[in-house]
Protein backbone atom coordinates (compact mmCIF):
# COMPACT_ATOMS: atom_id res chain seq x y z
CA UNK A 1 0.00 0.00 0.00
CA UNK A 2 1.46 3.43 -0.98
CA UNK A 3 1.63 5.80 2.27
CA UNK A 4 2.55 9.12 2.37
CA UNK A 5 3.44 11.07 5.76
CA UNK A 6 2.77 14.97 5.14
CA UNK A 7 4.89 17.00 8.15
CA UNK A 8 6.78 20.27 8.22
CA UNK A 9 6.34 23.50 9.14
CA UNK A 10 2.98 25.38 10.29
CA UNK A 11 1.49 27.11 8.02
CA UNK A 12 3.34 25.79 4.84
CA UNK A 13 0.01 24.29 3.27
CA UNK A 14 -0.16 20.94 4.37
CA UNK A 15 -4.00 21.11 4.72
CA UNK A 16 -4.15 22.48 1.63
CA UNK A 17 -2.08 19.53 0.01
CA UNK A 18 -4.38 16.89 2.18
CA UNK A 19 -7.50 18.27 0.71
CA UNK A 20 -5.92 17.70 -2.65
CA UNK A 21 -4.96 14.03 -1.85
CA UNK A 22 -8.51 13.24 -0.67
CA UNK A 23 -10.30 14.30 -3.57
CA UNK A 24 -7.70 12.24 -5.71
CA UNK A 25 -9.32 9.30 -3.57
CA UNK A 26 -6.66 9.32 -0.51
CA UNK A 27 -7.65 8.50 2.59
CA UNK A 28 -6.23 11.65 4.80
CA UNK A 29 -6.41 11.23 8.73
CA UNK A 30 -4.50 14.22 10.87
CA UNK A 31 -2.58 14.28 13.41
CA UNK A 32 -2.86 11.01 14.05
CA UNK A 33 -1.02 9.33 17.37
CA UNK A 34 2.64 7.74 16.11
CA UNK A 35 1.82 4.34 18.34
CA UNK A 36 -1.39 4.32 15.73
CA UNK A 37 0.16 4.23 13.36
CA UNK A 38 1.01 0.93 12.11
CA UNK A 39 -2.41 -0.27 13.63
CA UNK A 40 -3.99 2.02 11.68
CA UNK A 41 -2.41 0.66 8.12
CA UNK A 42 -3.42 -2.88 9.35
CA UNK A 43 -7.10 -1.89 9.75
CA UNK A 44 -7.40 0.11 6.22
CA UNK A 45 -5.43 -2.86 4.58
CA UNK A 46 -7.83 -5.66 6.07
CA UNK A 47 -11.00 -3.30 5.36
CA UNK A 48 -11.17 -4.49 1.76
CA UNK A 49 -11.77 -0.49 1.20
CA UNK A 50 -10.44 0.55 -2.10
CA UNK A 51 -7.87 3.79 -1.73
CA UNK A 52 -5.00 4.78 -3.99
CA UNK A 53 -3.43 4.70 -0.54
CA UNK A 54 -2.91 6.12 2.44
CA UNK A 55 -1.81 10.02 3.87
CA UNK A 56 -0.56 10.79 7.49
CA UNK A 57 -0.34 13.83 8.71
CA UNK A 58 1.59 14.51 11.96
CA UNK A 59 3.68 17.81 12.86
CA UNK A 60 4.54 19.72 15.75
CA UNK A 61 1.16 19.31 17.03
CA UNK A 62 1.79 15.94 18.19
CA UNK A 63 4.55 15.69 20.94
CA UNK A 64 4.31 12.23 20.81
CA UNK A 65 4.73 11.79 17.30
CA UNK A 66 8.48 13.11 17.91
CA UNK A 67 9.62 10.42 19.95
CA UNK A 68 8.74 7.05 18.17
CA UNK A 69 8.49 8.37 14.14
CA UNK A 70 11.75 6.48 13.46
CA UNK A 71 10.19 3.69 14.44
CA UNK A 72 7.04 3.47 13.22
CA UNK A 73 8.13 4.01 9.44
CA UNK A 74 10.50 1.21 10.32
CA UNK A 75 8.20 -0.78 10.99
CA UNK A 76 5.67 0.32 8.41
CA UNK A 77 8.44 -0.46 5.67
CA UNK A 78 9.20 -3.70 6.96
CA UNK A 79 5.63 -4.51 6.77
CA UNK A 80 5.91 -4.30 3.12
CA UNK A 81 4.51 -0.86 2.15
CA UNK A 82 6.01 1.87 0.50
CA UNK A 83 6.14 5.05 2.49
CA UNK A 84 6.63 8.80 1.78
CA UNK A 85 7.74 11.24 3.50
CA UNK A 86 7.04 14.89 2.00
CA UNK A 87 7.97 17.73 4.21
CA UNK A 88 6.50 21.03 3.54
CA UNK A 89 8.40 24.04 4.30
CA UNK A 90 8.61 27.57 3.43
CA UNK A 91 10.63 30.48 3.91
CA UNK A 92 10.13 32.33 7.53
CA UNK A 93 9.19 35.94 5.38
CA UNK A 94 6.06 33.59 3.93
CA UNK A 95 4.96 31.94 6.97
CA UNK A 96 4.97 35.09 8.88
CA UNK A 97 2.42 36.55 6.13
CA UNK A 98 0.67 33.70 6.15
CA UNK A 99 -0.01 33.36 9.74
CA UNK A 100 -0.74 37.29 9.50
CA UNK A 101 -3.27 36.48 7.11
CA UNK A 102 -4.84 34.17 8.72
CA UNK A 103 -4.59 35.73 11.84
CA UNK A 104 -3.72 32.27 13.74
CA UNK A 105 -1.50 31.69 16.83
CA UNK A 106 1.58 29.72 15.77
CA UNK A 107 1.44 26.39 17.73
CA UNK A 108 5.07 27.74 19.36
CA UNK A 109 4.56 30.99 20.27
CA UNK A 110 5.60 30.40 24.04
CA UNK A 111 6.78 34.27 23.52
CA UNK A 112 3.98 35.52 21.51
CA UNK A 113 5.87 35.86 18.51
CA UNK A 114 4.93 34.44 15.46
CA UNK A 115 9.22 34.73 14.41
CA UNK A 116 10.32 32.64 17.26
CA UNK A 117 7.77 29.81 16.93
CA UNK A 118 8.70 29.34 13.72
CA UNK A 119 12.64 29.23 14.34
CA UNK A 120 11.51 27.25 17.49
CA UNK A 121 9.58 24.82 15.23
CA UNK A 122 12.27 24.53 12.22
CA UNK A 123 15.10 23.89 14.94
CA UNK A 124 12.77 20.89 16.27
CA UNK A 125 12.40 19.74 12.76
CA UNK A 126 15.57 19.15 11.20
CA UNK A 127 15.89 15.63 11.85
CA UNK A 128 12.81 14.82 10.28
CA UNK A 129 13.45 17.24 7.37
CA UNK A 130 16.53 14.76 6.50
CA UNK A 131 14.98 12.14 6.79
CA UNK A 132 12.09 13.13 4.70
CA UNK A 133 12.29 11.35 0.89
CA UNK A 134 10.60 14.97 -0.68
CA UNK A 135 10.75 18.49 0.11
CA UNK A 136 8.45 20.66 -0.83
CA UNK A 137 9.11 24.51 -0.87
CA UNK A 138 5.41 26.36 -1.23
CA UNK A 139 6.80 30.10 -1.09
CA UNK A 140 5.84 31.07 -4.21
CA UNK A 141 3.01 28.27 -4.58
CA UNK A 142 -0.86 29.91 -4.15
CA UNK A 143 -3.20 27.72 -3.20
CA UNK A 144 -4.32 26.52 -6.62
CA UNK A 145 -0.47 26.21 -7.70
CA UNK A 146 0.03 23.90 -4.95
CA UNK A 147 -2.69 21.64 -5.82
CA UNK A 148 -1.67 21.41 -8.91
CA UNK A 149 1.87 20.78 -7.82
CA UNK A 150 1.02 17.90 -5.26
CA UNK A 151 -1.28 15.59 -7.60
CA UNK A 152 1.65 15.82 -10.31
CA UNK A 153 3.83 14.70 -7.53
CA UNK A 154 1.46 11.52 -6.67
CA UNK A 155 0.52 10.86 -10.53
CA UNK A 156 4.47 10.77 -11.16
CA UNK A 157 4.23 13.26 -13.46
CA UNK A 158 7.40 15.53 -12.20
CA UNK A 159 10.27 13.85 -13.91
CA UNK A 160 9.57 15.56 -17.34
CA UNK A 161 9.09 18.68 -15.01
CA UNK A 162 7.04 21.01 -17.73
CA UNK A 163 6.27 24.74 -16.65
CA UNK A 164 2.79 25.83 -15.46
CA UNK A 165 1.69 29.16 -16.07
CA UNK A 166 -1.14 30.77 -14.38
CA UNK A 167 -2.45 34.08 -16.17
CA UNK A 168 -4.74 35.72 -14.16
CA UNK A 169 -6.80 39.26 -14.03
CA UNK A 170 -6.70 41.51 -11.18
CA UNK A 171 -7.81 45.03 -9.94
CA UNK A 172 -5.52 47.61 -8.51
CA UNK A 173 -8.24 48.42 -6.14
CA UNK A 174 -8.12 44.84 -4.30
CA UNK A 175 -4.31 45.12 -4.57
CA UNK A 176 -1.90 43.25 -6.19
CA UNK A 177 -1.61 39.15 -6.01
CA UNK A 178 1.59 38.76 -3.91
CA UNK A 179 2.19 35.15 -6.09
CA UNK A 180 2.51 37.19 -8.96
CA UNK A 181 5.98 36.76 -10.93
CA UNK A 182 5.41 38.97 -13.54
CA UNK A 183 2.66 42.11 -13.08
CA UNK A 184 1.60 44.26 -16.38
CA UNK A 185 -0.67 47.46 -15.70
CA UNK A 186 -2.71 48.00 -18.43
CA UNK A 187 -5.27 50.99 -17.00
CA UNK A 188 -3.92 52.97 -19.91
CA UNK A 189 -5.98 50.98 -22.15
CA UNK A 190 -9.42 52.20 -23.14
CA UNK A 191 -11.73 51.68 -20.59
CA UNK A 192 -15.31 50.16 -21.37
CA UNK A 193 -16.51 51.27 -17.89
CA UNK A 194 -17.26 54.48 -18.83
CA UNK A 195 -19.03 52.92 -22.11
CA UNK A 196 -23.30 53.15 -21.02
CA UNK A 197 -24.24 49.75 -23.00
CA UNK A 198 -20.51 47.97 -21.85
CA UNK A 199 -19.85 49.00 -18.31
CA UNK A 200 -22.17 45.78 -17.11
CA UNK A 201 -20.62 43.36 -19.53
CA UNK A 202 -16.79 41.76 -18.46
CA UNK A 203 -13.76 41.07 -20.46
CA UNK A 204 -15.29 37.84 -21.80
CA UNK A 205 -18.13 39.39 -24.02
CA UNK A 206 -18.19 39.60 -27.57
CA UNK A 207 -18.89 43.34 -27.53
CA UNK A 208 -16.22 44.29 -24.27
CA UNK A 209 -13.68 42.24 -26.01
CA UNK A 210 -13.92 43.73 -29.30
CA UNK A 211 -14.18 47.20 -28.01
CA UNK A 212 -10.65 46.47 -26.06
CA UNK A 213 -8.85 44.14 -28.86
CA UNK A 214 -9.98 46.93 -31.45
CA UNK A 215 -8.19 49.78 -30.19
CA UNK A 216 -5.06 50.73 -31.53
CA UNK A 217 -3.22 51.47 -27.91
CA UNK A 218 -3.82 47.57 -27.65
CA UNK A 219 -2.50 46.50 -30.78
CA UNK A 220 0.82 48.60 -30.38
CA UNK A 221 0.73 46.98 -26.62
CA UNK A 222 0.29 43.37 -27.46
CA UNK A 223 2.85 44.06 -30.06
CA UNK A 224 5.75 45.08 -27.66
CA UNK A 225 4.41 42.80 -24.58
CA UNK A 226 3.91 39.05 -26.12
CA UNK A 227 7.49 39.20 -27.38
CA UNK A 228 8.96 40.28 -24.12
CA UNK A 229 6.83 37.19 -22.40
CA UNK A 230 8.24 35.11 -25.37
CA UNK A 231 11.71 35.92 -23.96
CA UNK A 232 10.64 36.14 -20.22
CA UNK A 233 9.02 32.75 -19.97
CA UNK A 234 11.36 30.40 -21.15
CA UNK A 235 14.22 32.73 -18.62
CA UNK A 236 11.67 32.06 -15.88
CA UNK A 237 11.67 28.16 -17.08
CA UNK A 238 15.60 28.04 -16.85
CA UNK A 239 15.87 29.16 -13.51
CA UNK A 240 14.30 26.11 -12.69
CA UNK A 241 10.75 27.43 -11.66
CA UNK A 242 8.09 24.91 -11.14
CA UNK A 243 5.15 28.06 -11.79
CA UNK A 244 5.20 30.70 -12.71
CA UNK A 245 2.10 33.87 -12.71
CA UNK A 246 1.37 36.18 -15.10
CA UNK A 247 -0.78 39.00 -13.72
CA UNK A 248 -2.39 42.03 -15.73
CA UNK A 249 -4.58 44.69 -13.61
CA UNK A 250 -6.69 47.38 -14.21
CA UNK A 251 -8.81 49.21 -12.12
CA UNK A 252 -11.50 47.02 -11.24
CA UNK A 253 -10.38 43.54 -12.68
CA UNK A 254 -13.18 43.47 -14.72
CA UNK A 255 -12.93 44.65 -18.04
CA UNK A 256 -9.47 45.06 -19.48
CA UNK A 257 -7.39 43.03 -17.89
CA UNK A 258 -9.50 40.10 -17.90
CA UNK A 259 -9.59 40.36 -22.06
CA UNK A 260 -5.95 40.95 -21.77
CA UNK A 261 -5.33 37.64 -19.82
CA UNK A 262 -7.42 35.66 -22.38
CA UNK A 263 -5.33 37.32 -24.89
CA UNK A 264 -2.49 36.34 -23.32
CA UNK A 265 -3.17 33.07 -22.21
CA UNK A 266 -4.45 32.42 -25.94
CA UNK A 267 -0.88 33.38 -26.99
CA UNK A 268 1.18 31.21 -24.75
CA UNK A 269 -0.67 27.98 -25.29
CA UNK A 270 0.66 28.10 -28.48
CA UNK A 271 4.04 27.14 -26.86
CA UNK A 272 3.62 25.94 -23.53
CA UNK A 273 0.91 23.26 -23.06
CA UNK A 274 0.04 24.12 -19.07
CA UNK A 275 -1.18 27.42 -19.09
CA UNK A 276 -4.10 28.23 -16.94
CA UNK A 277 -5.99 31.59 -17.27
CA UNK A 278 -8.05 33.07 -14.03
CA UNK A 279 -9.78 36.43 -13.38
CA UNK A 280 -9.75 37.09 -9.83
CA UNK A 281 -11.74 40.13 -9.14
CA UNK A 282 -14.16 40.24 -12.54
CA UNK A 283 -17.31 39.21 -9.94
CA UNK A 284 -16.78 41.42 -7.51
CA UNK A 285 -18.52 44.78 -7.07
CA UNK A 286 -21.37 43.66 -8.65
Amino acid sequence: MRIIVITGMSGSGKSTAVRALEDEGFYCIDNLPVRLFKPFVELIEKSGETFKGIVLVADIRGREFFKGYENAFRKIGKAGHNIEIFFFDASDETLVRRFSETRRRHPVDGSGSVIDGIRTERERLVALRQLSTRIVDTSEFNVHQLKDFILRIVRGETDENPLVIEVQSFGFRYGIPLESSIVMDVRFLPNPFFVPELKVGSGLDDAVRDYIMDSPQTAAFLDYFFPLLDMLVPAHRQEGKAYLTISIGCTGGRHRSVAIAEATGMHLQALWPTVRITHRDMEKGQ
